[in-house]
């Protein structure tokens, strides 16, 4: 790019924060709209892939990652009982990590350090209320009353995303899958030093998780009803009930669950958008764009490939409108396969009927994926 830009970036999670890190310490003036009044992150703890980890690594918090963190390096496949049937090593993208498990507020309070230290302005308890773009630049008034106009805005505001909303009505809304995501943290078992998967038939799959040394999450993917909302004063007890099949580390790690309100649930669904992601100078990104089931543990990093390899063409590119056509064209491909693919392996683990299209992407399987998504983004 031949100049410096101004960049909107309408959400703060994870995508959105590392693409402000990567265009502030290039320079650029970026701002953080975020609807939230402070940097707190739903959820429990996340993977992060080789892959990821390569861009934190290029964002320059590889290491405050791995700090906050649990590196490993070794998938364990289990039966119900926890009885090890599989140890799959898993591979690197260049000389970083295979993998890390890490608590979700401490990755966003790494993020939001590091977008902030390179220069970038995170604006809370903000969203767009109005845009208009006229070509040479994007206007827009925010909710919080201020306004500004900008060379590019970037929508990384999640499954739900209102700026996919303004850009595409109600054309592109999400898809529910019919199974949701249990999720609590519990004390790390001595023996989990990697991702534990079990599964039990087409009925439930559990996931132990370490993401720092003295704790781990409990993950369980189970079919449920499109309105089904957890009891807020047994959900410890519902989730027990759904996973009554597994015994062994699962057990004890539900045992250790006395509270409620640890139990974090998130029904599974998923976006496709195959229009453009970007319309003149407003561009989606990450879930706005193509959320997908969680069965390669990818969301959160095709995120901030999107966000890495957006920056890189606005560095190769002379206008902003060619950088994002040479953006998308990048980064089309890669997502929506993880995305057909996640959603593949969840109806081969759970008994849907999977199309000849799925059946032929499940040759590559989980592993395979794992090795396919080290190659460069």
């Amino acid at each position: 790019m031949a100049s410096l830009l101004r960049v909107l970036v309408h959400g703060g999670g994870i995508g959105g924060l590392t693409l402000a890190t990567a265009l502030a310490r290039r320079g650029h003036t970026v701002e953080v709209a975020e609807l939230r009044g402070e940097l707190e992150a739903l959820g429990v703890g996340i993977i992060q892939p080789s892959n990821a980890l390569y861009v934190m690594r290029e964002i320059g918090v590889l290491e405050d990652c791995l700090a906050a963190g649990f590196e490993w390096e070794v998938l364990t496949v289990a039966d119900p009982a926890g009885t090890p049937l599989a140890r799959i090593p898993q591979p690197r993208m260049g000389d970083v990590p295979p993998g890390n498990g890490i608590p979700r507020p401490a990755l966003a309070r790494v993020l939001g350090t590091a977008a902030v230290t390179a220069g970038a302005k995170i604006r809370f308890s903000a969203t767009i209320t109005d845009l208009t773009d006229d070509g040479s630049g994007v206007d827009v008034t925010l909710s919080d009353g201020s306004s500004g106009r900008w060379d590019l805005v970037v929508g990384f505001d999640g499954i739900g995303s209102p700026l996919r909303t303004r850009l595409y009505g109600d054309r592109y809304t999400p898809e529910y899958t019919g199974f949701a995501n249990w999720r609590v943290t519990v004390p790390r078992l001595p023996d989990v030093r990697g991702v534990v998967m079990s599964t039990a038939g087409h009925e439930a799959k559990a996931l132990l998780t370490p993401i720092t040394d003295r704790t781990m999450y409990l993950g369980a993917v189970v079919a449920e009803a499109e309105d089904f909302r957890p009891d807020p004063e047994r959900a410890h007890e519902q989730l027990a009930e759904r996973l009554t099949m597994f015994s062994g580390p699962v057990a004890e790690a539900l045992a250790a669950v006395a509270d409620p309100a640890d139990v974090v649930y998130s029904r599974i669904s998923q976006v496709t958008v195959d229009a453009p992601w970007h319309v003149g100078r407003v561009a989606l990104a990450g879930d706005a764009a193509h959320a997908s089931a969680p069965q390669l543990a990818q969301g959160a990093a095709m995120a901030v490939e999107d966000a890495i390899v957006l920056a890189e063409s606005l560095d190769a590119e002379t206008d902003v409108p060619a950088a994002l056509t040479a953006w998308e064209e990048r980064r089309r491909p890669r997502a929506l396969w993880v995305q057909a693919l996640s959603r593949a392996v969840l109806k081969q683990e759970t008994g849907g009927g999977t199309t000849a299209e799925e059946d032929e992407l499940l040759k590559t399987g989980v592993p395979g994926a794992a090795h396919v998504l080290v190659e460069p983004y």
